[in-house]
């Protein structure tokens, strides 16, 4: 023991666990009279945002729930959905943000696999809810389902739980503090995508994390305090990027958006002075498209900046947000980094550049977040950082504080994930001079379309069920409106008749909508002698663009 160890030990008034619940705390104490969410006609301050959180983790534990428990989400960008990333954590219990998307058995799949315990749901997703849950029923599971009724949707739905969400609040006293757990090193989500097998795999990422990354979203976007961000990403994507966590630490404003449409954005951006706001670069082009329409709804909209992350940007859409005012960050990153821990970081320089050249800047993906260990490009199998010469391909590799936990209940894959302690991301990519990454391609076979990751694997599943088919492979295609869509080559079998429409029909019966093939084309598909398919010669054949996970 040296001197600076000797009666120099941790003790509560000098160490508390890294814990992004304590900035709904302080926010809620030296903010508590400020906006903190907007949502429709509905209105929220700091304080009543941290006393609804702090009902509904009353609530979850007269429920039963307690550490390390999973508390599973089915819900759109609403307040309930802000307000249980603030519950669940307190509480030591596990969030699990469901895509919304996702059909009834893939979303069974998942909440069995995590064990939840707890569901809410919003009325407008009963029917999948109500289809899931019967097939967790046969999986031997009972869930506690809380029904979410949004005062902003009026359409069909029913209930499908045994709680109502306002009414299970109103009848719980709020505790007392929200505190985040004993260890930091605590599971605080548990977050599925698809891996390079189609199987969906649970990236459990943990409070130490969060809080950084949360914190790290306001450097690298410079996010003053006070700012009102737009809910055009979804929350259950790697729990909204940490931003439920990052807008509490500056008490700025959560505008929750059911919705992601262009004229509800720009409305919504003029109405409640949005200036930040995240999305895929679909969005983006949704908005330039609807402002060249109509530029009168560009009209009093202030300065936005923009997050982006998915496919390089294109320079038509960061010449068109530009024209509007607006300023453009590209991200990279995948869940197992908690979204974005990455940035193509704007230097002062770049603004001198022509177009061109900011484009092909931007569209890189950039240097490590500040609060990330490290990220480099390396050799996998010498586990030596390759030269920075825009030239030598290698893998992009994290190490630190923003990197998952693991795999849930998947050692092999954790182990994997994890080689020579770096987390291997399997996108392959460049150093250039300036040590920015740029990808180059991607060892997984995953599509991004639109913001949402496919598995190749599974789409030919589908495609494979159809008798017809003898052989097939599913590659990303570019396409204008959603950075990529699946393009599906198909041999037949001998004798054999089908249509693309028949085939895509069949693969819409089988697959949630954004996974269905796009196209289908009738060609021989590339193979080695043992017989495996060359996928990297349908990608040269479908021009196929490399994006992030």
């Amino acid at each position: 023991m040296n001197i600076y160890d000797a009666h120099l030990a941790r003790n509560p008034a000098n160490h508390v666990a890294l814990s992004p619940v304590s900035f709904v705390e302080r926010t809620a104490e030296v903010f508590g009279d400020m906006p903190a969410v907007i949502h429709g006609a509905r209105r929220y301050s700091w304080a009543q945002v941290r006393e609804r959180s702090a009902r509904l983790a009353a609530a979850l534990r007269a429920l039963g729930v307690g550490p390390g428990d999973t508390v599973s989400t089915l819900l759109p960008n609403t307040p309930e959905m802000v307000e249980a990333h603030y519950a669940v954590p307190a509480l030591g219990a596990v969030i699990n943000t469901l895509n919304t998307r996702l059909d009834a058995p893939l979303l069974a799949w998942q909440m069995n696999h995590c064990e939840a315990r707890v569901l809410l749901t919003d009325r407008e997703l009963a029917p999948v809810a109500a289809k899931a849950l019967a097939a967790l029923r046969e999986m031997g599971r009972e869930l506690v389902v809380i029904d979410v009724c949004d005062s902003e949707y009026d359409g069909p739905g029913d209930r499908v739980g045994a709680h109502e969400y306002e009414a299970l609040l109103a009848s719980h006293a709020p505790l007392d503090h929200l505190d985040g757990p004993t260890d930091e090193w605590d599971a605080i989500a548990v977050s599925y995508t698809s891996g390079t097998t189609g199987d969906p795999k649970g990236v459990v990422t943990h409070h130490r994390g969060a809080y950084l990354n949360a914190v790290s979203n306001v450097v690298t976007w410079t996010m003053p305090q006070f700012s009102r961000y737009l809910w055009t990403l979804p929350m259950f994507h790697c729990n909204g990027w940490c931003f439920p966590w990052t807008v509490a630490m500056q008490a700025g404003v959560h505008v929750c958006l059911r919705k992601v449409e262009p004229i509800a954005i720009l409305s919504a951006m003029r109405d409640h002075g949005v200036d930040h706001y995240c999305a895929a670069p679909i969005v983006h082009n949704g908005l330039i498209s609807a402002v060249a329409d109509r530029p009168e709804l560009k009209d009093g909209i202030g300065a936005v900046r923009g997050m982006v992350a998915g496919a390089a940007p294109p320079a038509a859409m960061i010449e068109g947000m530009a024209r509007m005012g607006f300023a453009i960050t590209h991200v990279y990153g995948l869940t197992e980094v908690y979204g974005p821990a990455a940035v193509a970081v704007a230097r002062p320089a770049w603004a001198t550049a022509d177009l061109g050249e900011q484009v092909r800047l931007n569209g890189r993906q950039g240097v490590r977040y500040a609060l990330q260990e490290g990220m480099t490009v390396m050799d996998p199998e010498t586990m030596t950082e390759v030269p920075a010469d825009s030239q030598t391909m290698g893998e992009i590799m994290f190490r630190g504080n923003i990197v998952m936990k693991g795999y849930l209940k998947n050692p092999v894959a954790t182990d994997k994930a994890f080689e020579g302690g770096w987390f291997h991301t399997g996108d392959l990519a460049v150093l250039e001079p300036d040590r920015y990454a740029k990808i180059k391609d991607r060892s997984k076979d995953i599509i991004i379309s639109g913001g949402e990751n496919i598995s190749s694997i599974e789409v030919e599943d589908a495609l494979y069920r159809h008798p017809a088919v003898m052989a097939c492979a599913v590659v990303a295609q570019p396409h204008p409106k959603w950075g990529e869509t699946p393009l599906a080559y198909v041999e037949l079998r001998p004798g054999a008749q089908t249509t693309e429409a028949e085939l895509i029909a069949h693969c819409r019966g089988l697959l949630a909508g954004y996974k269905v093939p796009k196209a289908v084309r009738f060609e021989p598909i590339p193979k080695t002698s043992t017989g495996k398919i060359q996928k990297f010669e349908l990608r040269q054949r479908a021009r196929s663009s490399s994006a992030i996970e």
